[in-house]
Order: C-alpha cells, then sequence, then structure tokens
C-alpha cells in the first residue's frame, strides 16, 4: 500500500510540474501617440540657451495652433517660435508619461511629425535656416528644465549642443526640407537607427522630450504635427 500512495504522489508532481507554464514572460511595451487634434495633450513648451530676460527680444512664442498653409486647416499641432540671436536657441516640449513599472530599463524609439518651410538648400545667418536648425528627441529620468547658469537660462541634462546629441537626447536630422521653395511641408524624423535606453524613477514615471537646437541667426517658426513614443521593457 505505501508504494502504491508513494505512485500516486510521484505522478501528481510529475502531472502538476508538465502543466505548469515554465514559459518566460514576454517584456511589457508602451505605445504613446501624441496628434494635438484637441488641445497640447498635457505637453508643456521651454525655452533655453538664451540671456535671463530676453523673452521679448528672442520673440518666443508658441501656440495650440491649425497648421500653416498650404496645409490641412483642420489639423491641429502645436507652434512654436523664437528668433536665435544668440546662435543656439532652443526650443522645446516636454510631457511627463507615468504607469510604467518602477526603476525598470526601457528602449526608447521616436518619431516626430513636423510642419517646416526652411529648405535644405538654403543659405542664413550664421547658418542655414534648415540645414542649421537639428531636430532632437528624448527621454528622461529628471524633468527637463532650464535653470540659470551666470546671465543665461542653459538644460539641465544633457542634450548635446547644436549637432551633436547628449545622453539624454538624439539628433534625428534638420529641418529641412526639398526643393528650393519656402513652402510649410509635413517631415518625418525619428532615432530608429541610434534609440538608446532610459530608465523610470522609482514610481513608473519618465519624461519624454522633443525640440530644435539652432545654429540659424534668425527666426524659426515650426509645427509639432505628432509625436509617437515606443518603449520596450529590456528582457
Amino acid at each position: 500500500m505505501k508504494y502504491k500512495i508513494a505512485a500516486i504522489l510521484l505522478v501528481c508532481i510529475i502531472s502538476t510540474n508538465c502543466n505548469k507554464d515554465t514559459s518566460p514572460s514576454q517584456p511589457t511595451e508602451y505605445t504613446f501617440t501624441f496628434n494635438f487634434s484637441e488641445d497640447t495633450e498635457g505637453w508643456d513648451v521651454e525655452f533655453a540657451d538664451y540671456p535671463v530676460g530676453e523673452e521679448t527680444f528672442y520673440e518666443l512664442s508658441f501656440a495650440h495652433s491649425v497648421l500653416p498653409p498650404p496645409l490641412d486647416q483642420n489639423t491641429y499641432s502645436v507652434m512654436i517660435s523664437g528668433n536665435n540671436h544668440s546662435d543656439d536657441l532652443f526650443m522645446y516640449l516636454k510631457k511627463k508619461i507615468t504607469g510604467l513599472k518602477s526603476n525598470t530599463e526601457y528602449h526608447f524609439t521616436c518619431q516626430v511629425e513636423v510642419a517646416s518651410q526652411y529648405p535644405q538648400s538654403a543659405m542664413g545667418v550664421g547658418g542655414g535656416p534648415g540645414s542649421s536648425v537639428w531636430l532632437k528627441v528624448g527621454a528622461t529620468k529628471i524633468e527637463p528644465a532650464p535653470i540659470v547658469s551666470g546671465t543665461w537660462y542653459r538644460m539641465n541634462i544633457d542634450k548635446g549642443n547644436q549637432a551633436g546629441g547628449g545622453q539624454g537626447m538624439n539628433v534625428v536630422g534638420s529641418i529641412g526640407i526639398d526643393g528650393d521653395d519656402f513652402v510649410y511641408t509635413l517631415i518625418q524624423r525619428d532615432n530608429e537607427d541610434q534609440s538608446f535606453f532610459v530608465q523610470s524613477d522609482e514610481n513608473g514615471g519618465l519624461w519624454l522630450i522633443a525640440g530644435t537646437d539652432s545654429g540659424f541667426e534668425a527666426t524659426t517658426t515650426i509645427y509639432y504635427n505628432t509625436i509617437s513614443v515606443n518603449l520596450r521593457e529590456t528582457e
């Protein structure tokens, strides 16, 4: 009888182990898409790399606005504009996302669609209005913000400078369009070829950022039409 009971127990153990799912869990993936159709969807606009108190001189402005003609006047976007007297103006949007796993590393990719009217081949003061204004995207654990450094506003994250990226942001190309005419055109840029890893904070939060770093010493006005972000938990 003892042998019979032991055999039954062994069969039960084997059966339980066979039915148990031992396959590894799949990494969690999040996709966020913002098209600004109703409002700015929680994205804030800020500026850096200009002297403290010179907002009026630099003509800094932004708005939730329809796309400019000849683009669809029924489509909303976020317009950002500034006059780059410093040869280094940084204009950007930022947004905090929540609901991620805490203190977890994610693979970050981002695609941005903007309306630009500046030909890649055009010449300008200090640099071309298209070729010398670089679009950057990034994600950071801390909130990106301008801080006072001497008499200037500088960024508190490593965004790089002009054509160079930093630990918190990638350069995804210029805002230059094809052709020779100054006509607003939708262009797409992404960091698929230079994606990076970023860690969420202890509460499962992360800051997204997209902006332009300019070497063109005059006015740049662009419209952010869509921003799409993918975060994939590292295995």
